[in-house]
């Protein structure tokens, strides 16, 4: 009886503790992201400490600010629905068939959605800018004296830029839940007389809509939150709520109207959180899908679907990061060279960098491996929460919220909120990886969440016959289950961390860059030799995120998990 007394105390006193210890994630959401959030609502609101809807009279009565909108979502929307229908065929092929080559082919499909966005403009200026590889291929071959292909500064190279990106997500969420539907309703369809584009549309879309309407929602939030690919590829001529928001800060210093326009995106990000977040739970996402499905091609149609998606993956996927990889050892004179990465350990006089190049390798490192170390952390305690809570509805989408919330906003949140006393943190070296923590927490979420409640409930039966409680519970139990998920969550949140950029142009010190603001300072300064440093950066860059990509592909290899 004592021994059942005291073990039924440790157990409470365990609770109790993992009661204060809620606080803890709770306290860093409220300082780091609602505070900043809640600073920009009172200057959109109230910027002269009494309400004042200036700012919103000035974004409802001004055309200039309506055509931005509705260019955010036209791009948006855009990108979204050509990244699908690329996706869709990609999908069909991975789920029916088996061939040699199908695993390392659905790695490269993923494997863009974990790059930087500057390093995605990064690979697209060397391939197709008027710099680029095949620019500079063509002008030698033709003896021409200007880049024939003229695609830099446009819309088209926006799209295609959101395509490389987000290809993967739309390819593995798809994929994944189409390989979990039986093939009877198709083969009874067929018996009926439905073949061909009827099959298409009544019977496999049909049965692919939620999938397709939760991929399109998480799409169509990266597409409207868009900041890296928009900024250096667009450039001035392409203004979205994410680039006018860092226009009105940086340049105008119009505080009032910055905060409107954020407020405005949160609301309408928030909305999209929230079909997405519904969906989600009936589609069920996972990383791995059944093979039960597939078979090796037959017929001659089979393997023209099948070579046509390979090799669309392979060029359209592959060919920006190997011209990344080329130009960075490439001379103007098509001669190899090493000179770009040597002019990494140097700062030439007049340069924007306070600090050599190779300066922002070691700090990149330095705040991801801080930030990844928060990010776990906070987000296993959250699981944890949300595995205990059962009312979770309405508490998902809000502990998302950091997905929906873009980084430019966030940015400007701790510019706001965070530099005057007591909560003067901007000279902080803590605050940049406290940003990127945020940023990679709903992967973490996401992540361990869907494992604690994969759980079978007849474990923790056998651990209490078996005397086990409190602690024990979860070292015995739970941790063995979530490991592999804590290992790639806490590997992606380091490659977040890494790439991060938009939330970082507002609150890194100018003597400390990361490795994104150095190869966006670098693509913005003229000269032959600045341009090759930044290739030279991008490619160290997607070095080490394809490197932690491969890690999470072997983790998830080994076990299971949610994308």
């Amino acid at each position: 009886m004592a021994a059942h007394l005291d073990r039924d105390g440790a157990a409470l006193r365990l609770g109790t503790a993992w009661r204060w210890l809620w606080l803890l994630p709770i306290a860093f959401l409220t300082l780091f992201f609602v505070y900043p959030l809640v600073s920009i609502f009172a200057i959109s609101l109230a910027p002269a400490g009494h309400l004042d809807l200036s700012g919103f009279v000035t974004i409802a009565t001004s055309s200039y600010y309506w055509n931005t909108l509705g260019f955010t979502i036209g791009q948006a929307a855009l990108s979204t629905l050509v990244t699908l229908a690329l996706a869709l065929p990609g999908a069909y092929v991975f789920t029916r068939y088996q061939f040699p080559g199908k695993a390392l082919l659905a790695a490269l499909a993923g494997l863009p959605f974990v790059l930087p966005t500057v390093v995605v403009a990064a690979a697209f200026l060397a391939l197709i800018g008027p710099r680029g590889i095949i620019n500079t291929w063509l002008m030698s071959v033709f003896t021409l004296y200007a880049p024939p292909i003229q695609l830099e500064r446009t819309l088209t190279l926006i799209i295609i830029a959101h395509i490389f990106y987000n290809y993967g997500v739309a390819f593995r969420m798809l994929q994944a839940f189409w390989a979990s539907q039986s093939t009877r309703i198709e083969e009874a369809s067929r018996s009926l007389g439905v073949a061909g584009w009827r099959l298409w549309w009544r019977i496999r879309l049909a049965m692919l809509r939620p999938a397709l309407i939760a991929a399109a929602a998480i799409i169509f939030i990266y597409n409207f939150t868009s900041f890296g690919v928009i900024v250096i590829l667009g450039g001035a001529r392409f203004a979205t709520l994410e680039v006018e928001i860092y226009r009105q800060i940086a340049n105008l210093f119009d505080l009032p109207t910055a905060a409107a326009l954020s407020l405005v995106q949160i609301v309408f990000m928030f909305v999209c959180l929230l079909v997405f977040t519904r969906l989600e739970r009936t589609v069920r996402l996972t990383l791995r899908g059944s093979e039960a499905n597939a078979r090796p091609p037959r017929r001659v149609r089979e393997w023209a679907l099948l070579l046509a998606n390979s090799v669309f993956i392979l060029v359209f996927l592959a060919a920006p990061l190997l011209a990344l990889v080329l130009r960075a050892f490439t001379a103007p004179s098509g001669e190899l060279t090493l000179a770009y990465y040597a002019g990494l350990t140097s700062n030439p006089r007049g340069s924007v960098l306070s600090a050599p190049p190779t300066i922002a390798i070691s700090n990149s490192l330095a705040i991801a491996v801080v930030a990844m170390i928060i990010a776990i952390a906070t987000g296993t305690l959250i699981a944890w929460l949300l595995y205990r809570q059962r009312a979770r509805r309405w508490i998902e989408p809000l502990l998302m919220l950091p997905l929906a919330t873009s980084a430019v906003v966030l940015g400007f949140g701790y510019n706001v909120a965070l530099d005057t006393p007591p909560l003067d943190l901007r000279s902080s070296a803590l605050l940049v990886p406290m940003a990127h923590a945020l940023v990679a927490l709903p992967f973490v979420i996401r992540s361990i969440t869907p494992v604690l409640r994969g759980i079978p409930p007849n474990l923790y039966e056998v651990a209490r016959s078996l005397g086990t409680h409190g602690w024990g519970m979860f070292r015995r139990v739970q941790f063995p289950m979530v490991r592999r998920a804590l290992a790639s969550s806490a590997i992606f949140a380091f490659t977040i961390s890494m790439g991060e950029f938009g939330a970082t142009l507002f609150v890194v010190r100018p003597d400390s860059p990361t490795l994104p603001i150095a190869i966006f300072r670098l693509l913005g300064q003229p000269g032959e030799a600045n341009y090759g440093r930044a290739i030279a950066l991008s490619t160290l860059l997607l070095a080490i995120c394809a490197l932690a990509f491969l890690m999470v592909e072997w983790v998830r290899e080994r076990g299971s998990g949610d994308w």
